[in-house]
């Protein structure tokens, strides 16, 4: 690390100053959304640390963790801290230490509050971080489903985390559906882009917030964040643009010309 980083907490005090940490323009409706959803989540011990590089004006990464009884994942991971994001921007401070300097923030507060370990959800996929960094640091492979492996970092001898049963939960969507929460600030626009094509070609596409942590925890897919739902099989795990929307309505299920 040639460039000294600074690791600060989010707090109630200062998290209007320090901003929605997952590289949104303010402008954004999605930034606001992320702020409002914090709000609730800081007082359940969800933390957020930004780090902040010399002679930069805005966090050039971030970490996102909670007590593992309130992740916004499809998974039971109580006694553990869970991770949901690691990010850094821009790509130029990628592979320099940053990301583990801020992984081994999480072990500590997880030692300090006499956790069973650390526990993240990875996948080589889109909009998730890959395995590497955790493995290097000590995590472990304990579970793989579909495209997304959980791994465990264990402090002390403790059951292991697991998936939970997301496959059940989708059989009770019928229909075209999105089942979202505002976990993600990126999630807001696909969201509103999404609902306005629906209604422009006469779909009936039902939208449906996860709006607490045990809600996510029984989402219909691992991520949680968003999910695209076509008579109980998903055609989207994560976020997408118009374009891939209009092919999937076309292409795939055929609902439009």
């Amino acid at each position: 690390m040639s460039i000294t980083p600074k690791v600060v907490t989010l707090t109630p005090e200062n998290y209007t100053e320090l901003g929605c940490p997952c590289f949104l323009n303010p402008k954004q409706e999605g930034h606001q959304i992320k702020l409002e959803w914090l709000k609730e989540r800081l007082s359940e011990g969800l933390t957020i640390k930004h780090l902040l590089l010399e002679n930069e004006k805005k966090p050039n990464g971030f970490i996102e963790y909670t007590p593992g009884e309130y992740a916004w994942r499809a998974v039971d991971a109580a006694d553990y801290l869970f991770i949901h994001c690691i990010w850094m921007n821009p790509n130029k401070y990628k592979q320099k230490g940053y990301g583990s300097l801020l992984l081994q923030e999480a072990i500590k507060d997880a030692e300090q509050q006499n956790k069973a370990g650390v526990a993240v959800v990875t996948s080589d996929g889109p909009h998730m971080a890959a395995k590497n960094l955790f493995l290097k640091n000590g995590f472990e492979l304990v579970a793989q489903d579909d495209r997304f492996e959980l791994l465990v970092k264990p402090l002390r001898k403790a059951a292991l985390p697991k998936f939970k049963d997301w496959r059940k939960q989708l059989l009770q969507y019928k229909g075209l559906n999105v089942v979202y929460s505002n976990q993600c600030p990126w999630v807001a626009r696909s969201i509103r882009d999404l609902t306005a094509i629906a209604n422009e070609k006469g779909l009936d596409l039902k939208v449906t917030e996860l709006k607490t942590a045990k809600e996510a925890q029984n989402a219909p897919s691992i991520y949680g964040t968003f999910t695209l739902i076509n008579d109980g099989k998903i055609f989207a795990d994560h976020y997408l643009s118009t374009t891939r929307f209009l092919n999937i309505l076309k292409k795939e299920l055929k609902l439009i010309k």
